[in-house]
């Protein structure tokens, strides 16, 4: 899932952001996405991992985007 994930984190980020990314790094301090490049990633995880956002989730690093992917996917 991690793979897959950053193939789409990749889609709204320069390579070399993602080249340096890992499940602790901070989504907007480290990778420098912004909140334009969530709402697209929120979008492409919805199509991608088959979850739903019903309510505002704060996403602070990779790991918490996994974490939720892991509680919430229903296309693993």
């Amino acid at each position: 899932m991690y793979e897959r994930l950053l193939k789409l984190i990749k889609l709204y980020l320069p390579e070399d952001k993602i080249a340096s990314a890992s499940p602790s790094s901070r989504i907007s301090a480290d990778l420098g996405m912004d909140s334009i490049g969530m709402l697209m990633l929120s979008m492409a995880m919805e199509e991608e991992f088959g979850v739903s956002f019903r309510e505002p989730v704060k996403f602070d690093t990779v790991q918490d985007v996994l974490d939720f992917l892991d509680k919430n996917a229903t296309r693993r």
